[in-house]
């Protein structure tokens, strides 16, 4: 499945292979790491969004 997908590279990512990359899938995005390219994550686009609003607000600051 992952090699049939047109990846993407967040333009936050640096020229590494520590990059987030998305891809269109049938069930809505795939999400991966360049270097873990064999896990693949897949959300819908609406939980995606949900996602990246609550990592913007900062609501993740403090995990850890």
């Amino acid at each position: 499945m992952a090699a049939s997908l047109t990846w993407q590279k967040s333009s936050y990512s640096s020229t590494g292979d520590n990059c987030v990359e998305l891809a269109r899938h049938p069930r809505g995005v795939a999400l991966r790491e360049s270097d873990e390219p064999r896990t693949v994550l897949t959300a819908s686009r609406r939980r995606l969004a949900a996602l990246l609003r609550a990592s913007r607000s900062g609501r993740f600051d403090r995990l850890g």
